[in-house]
């Protein structure tokens, strides 16, 4: 049986109801700044409430670097590793099989067709299985949802739309719903090993790992509950 599941770190996000990641200031239940980025990043429920305990925080700096959880100061994303990923999303069958056209959106918890409300997300794709921060990966080098990226993935087989969605104010710049979306690898197999091959991997594999840094900041104050992410994939 197909099924999808995401992880902060090695801790299952499925503990809370209506569980997922929540951003927030210096520490949980704190709130980020207007025109910031998260400084923190933790498991929750939906309104934000619940301590799921915390996870790897990646905090945009610039459109090319991040801050990341072990390093000191921003780094080139290409440089993060895999496992200091804001989240693992992993997809299992029953038989082996190739994962293709596989995306990621950030919507409104409705429509995956409608952004974010309130928020701007920036999001990347990380392609490095060592844990050392000295070698250079071959994910997105640049953050979607940013003005200077050129809407091609990591392995340039792709392209996905720069522009924001039609529902976002004129200049709006952000990863949200049928607007900017972020395409991930093909077939990566087990902890995204195999990633880096792109198209030249022809494998079939009973588990395929994607690990992506997301970093966010409020347009606005107050809570953001319209805000969720969506996975689709075909698999063959």
């Amino acid at each position: 049986m197909a099924s999808i599941s995401f992880f902060a770190g090695s801790t299952a996000i499925n503990n809370l109801s209506g569980s997922g990641l929540g951003f927030f200031g210096g520490s949980f239940g704190q709130s980020v700044q207007l025109n910031s980025w998260q400084d923190t990043t933790f498991i929750t429920d939906g309104n934000g409430t619940n301590n799921g305990g915390a996870g790897n925080n990646v905090k945009y700096y610039t459109d090319t670097k991040g801050f990341a959880a072990g390093v000191v100061p921003a780094t080139g994303l290409l440089y993060i590793p895999n496992e200091k990923a804001s989240l693992n999303i992993r997809f299992s069958n029953d038989s082996a099989v190739r994962t293709q056209n596989a995306k990621l959106r950030i919507f409104d918890r409705v429509n995956k067709n409608h952004p974010a409300s309130g928020v701007t997300t920036r999001v990347a794709e990380l392609l490095h299985t060592s844990s050392s921060y000295s070698i250079e990966g071959s994910g997105d080098s640049t953050w979607w949802g940013s003005a200077s990226h050129t809407g091609s993935d990591a392995q340039g087989t792709y392209n996905a739309s720069t522009n924001p969605s039609a529902r976002l104010p004129a200049g709006t710049k952000t990863v949200g719903g049928s607007g900017i979306f972020v395409p991930l690898a093909k077939f990566p197999g087990p902890s995204g090993q195999y990633a880096g091959n792109g198209s030249a991997n022809t494998g079939q594999y009973y588990q395929h790992d994607w690990y992506v840094a997301i970093t966010a900041s409020p347009d606005s104050i107050g809570s953001k509950t319209q805000y969720g992410l969506y996975v689709e994939l075909e698999y063959l």
